[in-house]
């Protein structure tokens, strides 16, 4: 049985990760052994993987899908951190609050809320 599974992001800068994924996302620092850094919570979650043709409403497939509880301030915090925004903050009919941004590695990031 699969217990876990663990989104691995090729850089060689694994400071750009901090404004974005710890102070946005407000994840914690699980492990640092100076060539790799995991982040995450103590939240219980379930194993999933999505395979897709596109990302709904004919938007690109994100490389990561984030489900946040306050998915409005973080659109702000990104918005107001600069970072790129290529999908506007929009409530789907399949019953999710999304937008897509661009993380620091250039991967596109589909952060949502089930409403």
């Amino acid at each position: 049985m699969v217990k876990r599974i663990v989104a691995n992001i090729k850089t060689n800068d694994l400071s750009k990760a901090n404004h974005f994924y710890q102070d946005i996302l407000e994840l914690d620092i699980l492990m640092d052994h100076s060539w790799i850094k995991t982040l995450g919570n103590d939240e219980d979650a379930k194993v999933q993987i999505s395979f897709a043709e596109q990302g709904g409403n004919d938007t690109e497939v994100p490389y990561l899908s984030i489900e946040v509880d306050n998915v409005d301030e973080i659109y702000n915090k990104m918005k107001d951190a600069g970072f790129e925004i290529i999908y506007n903050l929009t409530n789907e009919e399949w019953g999710v609050r999304r937008f897509f941004v661009k993380d620091p590695f250039g991967h596109t990031v589909n952060i949502l809320a089930h409403l």
